[in-house]
């Protein structure tokens, strides 16, 4: 498994966040999916729950949903990875970022899971 960034939280749904709100989907994620195809993404402006679905990713094998980690406003999506979702198979911590996400409450951060404790999660799947 690749070294997790310790900068950001991770979220049980395989999604990860940084301070910014700049959030992605993690290493893992990417390759249990393989070959990204396709990325939806709400649109700027969306108000978004924690937990909830804000968009889907396909790969050739399944499609599935992106879950937001905080609640808040989806401030900016990532023009490139939607028009070349692959980046986020090369890149998936730095140009693979999804969508800015302003948090209406910083404190679901504390919520979130660290990359020790995410690692350990994983490990749990994949054992």
């Amino acid at each position: 498994m690749q070294e997790l960034p310790d900068d950001r939280k991770y979220h049980r749904e395989h999604m990860w966040i940084k301070e910014d709100g700049k959030t992605g989907i993690t290493y893992y994620a990417q390759d249990q999916l393989g070959d990204i195809v396709y990325l939806e993404v709400s649109d700027p402006g969306t108000e978004v729950e924690s937990g909830e679905a804000f968009g889907e990713i396909e790969s050739r094998k399944a499609v599935s949903d992106l879950y937001s980690p905080v609640s808040g406003t989806i401030k900016e999506v990532n023009s490139e990875v939607v028009d070349a979702p692959e980046i986020i198979n090369e890149d998936p911590y730095e140009k693979g970022w999804i969508a800015i996400i302003e948090m209406s409450d910083a404190s679901e951060l504390d919520n979130l899971l660290t990359s020790t404790e995410y690692k350990e999660l994983v490990a749990g799947d994949e054992g």
